[in-house]
């Protein structure tokens, strides 16, 4: 089982990514190369620059921010702009989608559901709306130069309102009775009644049609991951299960 989850989980993983990888280079790198050319040193702490540029990978990348953070007045390594920095984006996106494909692939066998590609997709969907939608809601995914809040903060919020949304939704679509409904919606609001955090209000010379794009084009990518997650996770679960059972009909024959 756990051979089988990997297997899937690795295959639907790199799919996921390349699809999104290619999607992220022709719809959202170009605003992210228009908007820093708006961006100055002194609006944005480079810690905090591009933590939301990706909501595929905001926890890996948003790591990766603070690690360049200057720490007693040493600037830490950064991915140089250009190939390098695609490559470094699309390599994280390749290790997010094998970690969401695993955490996927280990709540379909929890919740007992049948792994096919259709219920596959369901989840997939599921994960969508806990891991980008509902997280967008407060904190929309933002392009370079506009002044966010500690990144501990957005950090803390996000978890929070995936997981509470990820829990909401099943008690909302599985467990379906009146009073887990009741309290799956609940999950489902309480963050944004809590609220994001936000930073100070500033004036951007960017035009604002460059963020509204840059949010639309990255909820649209990361519907595309998901939902190619799901599906590529059904499809490998089964293939993989398909070649064990040639591999003991062969044995067997032999």
């Amino acid at each position: 089982m756990t051979k089988r989850l990997l297997a899937a989980a690795l295959v639907a993983g790199f799919l996921a990514a390349c699809v999104a990888s290619v999607l992220q280079f022709a719809l959202t790198s170009p605003l992210i190369l228009a908007a820093e050319k708006y961006e100055t040193a002194e609006a944005v702490a480079p810690a905090t620059r591009h933590a939301f540029a990706n909501p595929l990978i905001v926890l890996a990348h948003s790591g990766h921010g603070s690690a360049g953070h200057d720490h007693g007045g040493e600037p830490q390594w950064q991915p140089a702009p250009g190939l390098p920095r695609l490559a470094f984006t699309a390599l994280a996106t390749l290790v997010s989608g094998v970690g969401y494909a695993l955490l996927l692939g280990a709540v379909l066998v929890a919740t007992g559901r049948a792994v096919t590609p259709s219920e596959a997709l369901r989840f997939g969907i599921g994960g969508f709306l806990a891991a980008s939608l509902a997280p967008a809601v407060g904190l929309p995914p933002e392009l370079p130069g506009i002044a966010a809040a500690a990144l501990e903060s957005r950090q803390l919020w996000w978890v929070a309102t995936a997981l509470a949304t990820a829990v909401g939704l099943y008690l909302v679509a599985i467990r379906r009775g009146p009073v887990a409904i009741a309290l799956g919606l609940a999950l489902i609001v309480a963050p944004h009644v809590w609220g994001a955090p936000h930073g100070p209000e500033e004036i951007s010379a960017m035009p604002p049609v460059y963020a509204a794009q840059f949010a639309a084009r990255s909820l649209a990518i990361g519907f595309a991951f998901w939902a190619v997650l799901g599906l590529a996770f059904g499809w490998a679960w089964e293939a993989v299960a398909g070649t064990k059972g040639a591999t003991r009909r062969s044995e067997v024959a032999a």
